[in-house]
Order: C-alpha cells, then sequence, then structure tokens
C-alpha cells in the first residue's frame, strides 16, 4: 500500500524544470474498492478519460510546441496515477527539448503504463489550423432526462448508499431502459478537500430507478472525500447493489483543474468511455 502521507497533494512543490519521469505517483486501486467489497473480479469494465489542456515542450531548435492530450487508463489497471503528480510530470516537458510530437508521445505512454501497470492510451493533437482537432473536442450536451429540476428537500451530505434502497414490489413492475444525469455531483479530493465539480450521466436498464432517490443519493457526496475514480466506482457499486439492474453504466465529467479533467467510466457492456465534452470542460 503506498502511503498516503507521501503524496504531492497539499505539499509544498518544486516545479521541475526538465523532464522528469519520477515525478508520477502512483496511488493503488485495490484498498478502496476493497472497502466497496470489490475483489480480483470486477462488475464493471472501463477507463478513466484524462483530457490534458496545457501540454508544451521545446523542439530541437527550442521553440515552444503546444498540443491537446488525450489519456486513457484502464480501469483493470493496479494503480491510478495521483493528479498533481500528473500535472508535474506534464510540466516537467516545458523546458525540455525533443525532435519530434512522436518522441514526446512515446515517452509519455511508457512512463504513465510503468507507473499504473497496464497499457495507457496517449494522443497528442497538434493546434494547427491544418490539423483540426477531432469533433469530441467540441462542446456537447448530455441525452437523457436531467434530474436536476426535482424539488426535493436534503438533509444529507455524507455518502447514503442507503438513499437508493428500493422495496421488494419494484421487481414485479416491469424493466425500462433509462438514462438520466445530473450536474450536481461535488466531491472533494481524499487529500486536500478541495471541491471536485461533475456532471455524472447514468444508463442503465431493469427496475426503474426513482429519480428523487438518486438525486437524493448523488448529492450526498457534497461532503464526502473521495478521488475521482473512486467515486464513480462507488457510485456503480451502491447502484448495481441496491437498484433490480441488468445493466449499468456510469460516467462522469469532472471540470478540470491545473490544465487535466478527469472523466472515469465504469459500465457493465464497455470498457470505452463515450468521446464528449461539455459546457464546464
Amino acid at each position: 500500500m503506498t502511503d498516503l502521507n507521501t503524496i504531492p497533494l497539499g505539499r509544498p512543490t518544486s516545479y521541475p524544470q526538465q523532464y522528469d519521469p519520477s515525478q508520477l505517483f502512483a496511488v493503488p486501486r485495490a484498498a478502496k474498492r476493497a472497502e466497496l467489497g470489490l475483489g480480483a473480479t470486477l462488475p464493471f469494465k472501463g477507463e478513466d478519460a484524462w483530457n490534458g489542456y496545457e501540454i508544451s515542450w521545446l523542439n530541437s531548435k527550442g521553440k515552444p510546441v503546444a498540443a491537446l492530450g488525450r489519456f486513457r487508463f484502464p480501469c483493470t489497471s493496479p494503480h491510478i496515477v495521483e493528479s498533481k503528480s500528473f500535472k508535474l510530470y506534464l510540466n516537467s516537458f516545458n523546458q525540455s527539448r525533443f525532435d519530434s510530437r512522436a518522441a514526446v508521445h512515446a515517452l509519455m505512454a511508457q512512463d504513465l503504463s510503468a507507473t499504473t501497470g497496464a497499457k495507457v492510451k496517449v494522443e497528442l493533437h497538434p493546434l494547427e489550423e491544418s490539423a483540426p482537432v477531432p469533433d469530441s473536442w467540441q462542446i456537447a450536451a448530455l441525452e437523457g432526462i436531467c434530474i436536476d429540476h426535482l424539488d426535493i428537500e436534503v438533509d444529507c451530505y455524507q455518502t447514503a448508499p442507503e438513499l437508493l434502497r428500493q422495496p421488494d414490489a419494484i421487481k414485479d413492475v416491469a424493466r425500462v431502459t433509462q438514462t438520466l444525469y445530473s450536474h450536481l455531483l461535488k466531491s472533494n479530493c481524499l487529500i486536500t478537500a478541495q471541491p471536485d465539480w461533475a456532471s455524472i450521466w447514468i444508463n442503465y436498464q431493469g427496475a426503474q430507478i426513482e429519480h428523487a432517490a438518486l438525486l437524493r443519493y448523488l448529492i450526498s457526496f457534497r461532503q464526502h472525500n473521495e478521488f475521482h475514480e473512486q467515486c464513480v466506482e462507488r457510485i456503480f457499486t451502491d447502484l448495481w447493489s441496491h437498484c433490480d439492474l441488468e445493466h449499468l453504466s456510469v460516467y462522469a465529467r469532472y471540470t478540470r483543474r491545473g490544465g487535466l479533467d478527469i472523466n472515469p467510466w465504469r459500465s457493465t457492456e464497455t470498457a470505452h468511455a463515450p468521446d464528449w465534452r461539455l459546457v464546464r470542460q
């Protein structure tokens, strides 16, 4: 188990001036999964889709190069990358010279895969007009039913999975396929307690989830401290445990911090996250 007391978050920082893969800090997934009763066989597939908006390095002549980065970490990796360490690592490229974008790509893929213990997919997109970024970088709207308009009373701001419990009679009702979303998910960093803001999208098949109960449950994360990936796995596990479902996908699109946004996807259906970018991102 990695000692979280040594994590870069919440500590004075010396910013690297040259490329430095030692900045990357790995956090094991196993400990938080054990809290949820998850073992080696996971009830979901998925990945953590990160987007980097502040990526730069110097070419062989010392001229800066700017790029957009996409990073996809499989949820089966033994470790996640701690976000501040990832930012420090990316910053270490700023004053380092490289012969080509391909050389930077190869280093990032190598270093991130070594840190997490699984193959990480890396994309670096140039910003030139002659090489437009993919359509998936454009701002989109979520599809489905927004539950934020519900006029509910809320007095619970620590995770309360019992809010999702459904009566046994629910199993006798017709099965539905439904997509729900909310922009009201807020959690806090596990180390610094700084707020993390997200929109969350839930697609499921099974007994209908009561919308007000789901919204109260999502709001109950408001004072909860966990990393993005851990929150999404908790939401997936709670829905899977307390609701009568056959299929489930949960996707959180978090706002960026330090030029990075983190977007965990967990699903019974596919490991690949949709390529969306929301207005707050």
